[in-house]
């Protein structure tokens, strides 16, 4: 009976101390520890680095639209009318280069402000200068005027992987700045209509509002996103949290100093998801990746030798899995950069490099995008507001687009809720689309809807 009672107590120590090693062997780093006895603690990272995420606060006239209350339809016509209206509002932003003063943010939070105030940890507030945005990445680089700054270190975001920690530093719902943590619960996620191009981090580290344009860290304080949206109810945090890659930003940042604006370059390929049913259709073995179905022709992907029907499976030795990963990846790169494309055809693995070219493809029929189009020309052009949109130039008498309702001098400034700048979005989002869309056109300093399928 003693040797028994003194087998389990041996057993029951064993496991105790097995796993107190385990334990032990798990536990968080220790940063700046000084002895043993201390706790794992990230402050001494953390004091290193919010001082380079700070406060952002605009103000601006906004405009709004209205219906037009139906007494007044016969005056004038149906649709929707504009009218500014004040507004004010919060977010967060990152000190990116201290000597130059470049802090970088969304640009939905400064979308439209008049007025951009920086607020630094020390209390200090700089009246900050916009230098561009990208409204369909939501990327925005600001300056500010101001000495002793902190800058952080940008990582490369191809490194991560999911289950690395993260380390979110924000100023949510205007409490100030507040630090939650979490980890890397997926990569590479698109196709959730919250940007046009879409390749976010998802974390779980706690993201409200406010936080968006603050800062996505390691554990050793360098820059892996910027904290961008969540989904939640009334902007609440559920666990589910997005970020904008940092190399998705450095690149349209980079991009935005050089011009002070963001010259998309595109592939010139028109292109799926390759779904299981395709694969098997195609007989292709790979079972994720983007399934070319059109080469324009003249193009880079043209002049490098792509074919339809060929599968891209990586860009630069990335993995892609999906058509809007891709269109993220390479919309953020500038015109005349080059990429490396991995490529599956007849179950061979070939390599290509395109040379991105631009997006502006002005020559596009208007056939070509939508059937109900037919007769119209389009042009690059601005609304009177000075809103980048889609001109209808001219209007055949008597053809499809005149019976729709269209009418020379209409500017196409949306497809649903998408916004749309150019011919090359118009006909990037048309030939995507399924079933009944909806154009949404300004004439003069009207908004109005017409519905195609």
């Amino acid at each position: 009976m003693k040797m028994k009672l003194s087998f389990v107590t041996a057993s029951i120590i064993a496991a105790v101390l097995a796993s107190q090693s385990f334990q032990l062997e798990a536990k968080i780093p220790f940063f700046g520890a000084e002895s043993s006895e201390q706790m794992p603690s990230l402050a001494p990272m953390l004091e290193n680095v919010t001082p380079a995420v700070v406060n952002i606060n605009v103000a601006g006239n906004r405009q709004v639209r209205q219906r037009v209350p139906d007494a007044f339809q016969q005056f004038f016509g149906q649709g929707e009318m504009r009218r500014e209206q004040p507004f004010s509002a919060l977010g967060s932003g990152v000190i990116i280069d201290a000597a130059k003063g470049y802090v970088v943010t969304n640009s939905h939070v400064i979308n439209q402000a008049d007025e951009i105030q920086v607020t630094l940890k020390d209390g200090r507030t700089f009246k900050a200068k916009k230098i561009g945005e990208d409204p369909e990445s939501d990327i925005a680089l600001l300056q500010i005027d101001a000495e002793k700054l902190t800058a952080l270190k940008i990582a490369d975001s191809d490194a991560l992987r999911v289950g690395d920690f993260t380390i979110a530093i924000g100023n949510p719902f205007g409490l100030g700045q507040t630090v939650t943590s979490g980890i890397v619960s997926a990569l590479g996620r698109g196709g959730l209509n919250i940007e046009k191009y879409e390749d976010f981090i998802q974390t779980d580290a706690a993201i409200n509002s406010g936080n968006s344009g603050g800062a996505l860290v390691n554990l050793r304080g360098e820059l892996i996103g910027i904290n961008t949206a969540i989904l939640g109810p009334n902007g609440g945090n559920i666990g589910i949290g997005f970020a904008i890659p940092s190399n998705m930003m450095k690149n349209l940042v980079d991009q935005i100093i050089e011009s002070g604006e963001v010259k998309r370059g595109v592939l010139g390929i028109e292109g799926s998801d390759l779904s299981a049913d395709l694969a098997q259709g195609m007989n292709v073995k790979q079972t994720k990746g983007v399934f070319v179905g059109r080469v324009t022709p003249d193009s880079g992907a043209d002049k490098a030798g792509l074919k339809a029907g060929d599968v891209i499976v990586s860009i630069n030795g990335k993995t892609i899995s999906s058509m809007s990963e891709l269109r993220a990846r390479v919309g953020t790169l500038g015109v005349g950069k080059s990429v490396k494309l991995g490529v599956l055809r007849e179950d061979k693995q070939i390599n290509f490099d395109v040379k991105l070219t631009s997006a502006d493809q002005a020559n596009t029929s208007a056939g070509e995008m939508h059937r109900m189009l037919v007769g119209a020309s389009f042009s690059n052009g601005k609304t009177v507001d000075g809103e980048p949109g889609v001109v209808i130039s001219k209007i055949e008498n008597g053809s499809i687009a005149a019976r729709l309702g269209l009418e020379e001098g209409d500017v196409i400034i949306g497809i649903g809720r998408i916004k749309v700048n150019n011919i090359s979005e118009l006909r990037e989002i048309l030939t995507r689309a399924k079933g009944v869309v909806a154009l949404q056109i300004q004439r003069e300093d009207t908004v109005l809807y017409k519905l195609i399928q």
